[in-house]
């Protein structure tokens, strides 16, 4: 039986194109379709070891214009294709902004059993496709590599020849190509000349998460969830402005996350709003605005480290992960 690598299409960089190859910046993203652009990498065939390529384009979108339902529609697709026993796994190309928060969803959505066994490799380019040195077909073929290692699994982020685990993969760089890391956890490994080299074992699927239906996902409405974040002189008149009675055809927000500053801490204006939202029924968690370190909890009663805590994961992650436990 032959074997298949499914290549997704999202959108992105990636796939952007500009007026002129030296042009960088000033592109518009999620111009070329997947099927073209795979069929400009020449060595492609090569880094497939003889799989077979299968292609499909499941959104055409700069991601930071990404909607939920074509989350959903991600993770059906990905689902329909982990199924089938001669997948080997799924490369997505993706854009920069949120592939962060991609890969977070997917590594809580898609199936562990699945994940388990084969891998769903994320990955996306900070130079445009038609740019005069473009860095995408470096990394289509480096998650190739990552997808054909043996006991490669998990959901997955390769950029710049690094791989990222997706529960730990964040953007920390605006402009230059190397513009992901892992945080305190590290990456997993690298890709060097088509082999994979691995520093940490691959992700750890969690066997007691409770499966997630797709068609769950796809029937209902999402729950807003909103980012507040502390700084000098932060009030609380956001977190009130949300939280008021919605405009109509408005959704009222069910949850706030609050990027606090340090471990977690908050203005006393601010702390008393997000008081009042969650005595209003609003669920209120704390995070951090700091790139390392995770928020860690502490028993002082009345203060604000008794909002419930992120569990380590950043502010944009935190937010996901209430909106499924919302969902659920």
């Amino acid at each position: 039986m032959l074997k298949k690598v499914v290549f997704l299409g999202m959108g992105g960089t990636i796939a952007g194109t500009a007026t002129s190859a030296a042009d960088n910046v000033g592109y518009r993203a999620a111009q070329v379709g997947v099927a073209q652009l795979l069929q400009a990498i020449p060595t492609l065939p090569v880094a497939l070891g003889g799989h077979e390529l299968v292609s499909e384009q499941v959104a055409q979108v700069d991601s930071k214009d990404l909607e939920f339902a074509q989350w959903v529609s991600l993770a059906q697709r990905a689902c329909h294709y982990l199924v089938q026993p001669d997948v080997t796994g799924l490369v997505i190309t993706h854009g920069t902004d949120t592939l962060e928060e991609t890969a977070f969803f997917l590594s809580e959505v898609l199936p562990p059993a699945l994940l388990a066994s084969k891998p769903v490799v994320l990955t996306c380019a900070m130079r445009p496709a038609s740019a005069l040195s473009p860095d995408g077909p470096q990394n289509v073929l480096d998650a190739v590599a990552v997808v054909c290692t043996q006991g490669a699994h998990g959901v997955l982020a390769v950029c710049a020849g690094t791989i990222h685990a997706g529960r730990h993969v964040q953007k920390g760089h605006t402009y230059r190509l190397d513009a992901f890391d892992s945080g305190d956890a590290g990456p997993l490994g690298y890709v060097e000349e088509g082999v994979v080299r691995l520093a940490h074992a691959w992700p750890v699927m969690d066997a007691v998460r409770v499966p997630v239906s797709m068609d769950h996902l796809a029937q209902v409405v999402w729950p807003r969830v909103e980012i507040v974040m502390n700084y000098v002189g932060a009030t609380g008149s956001t977190v009130r402005a949300l939280c008021a009675a919605p405009l109509a055809g408005a959704a009222p927000v069910r949850g706030v996350v609050v990027a606090g500053t340090g471990n977690g801490t908050v203005h006393v204006d601010l702390e008393a709003a997000l008081r009042e939202a969650e005595a209003a029924g609003v669920r209120v968690v704390r995070s951090s605005r700091c790139a390392r370190g995770r928020v860690v909890a502490a028993t002082v009663p009345g203060s604000v480290y008794t909002f419930a805590h992120s569990n380590g994961l950043p502010p944009v992650k935190a937010r996901i992960a209430l909106i499924l436990e919302l969902l659920a």
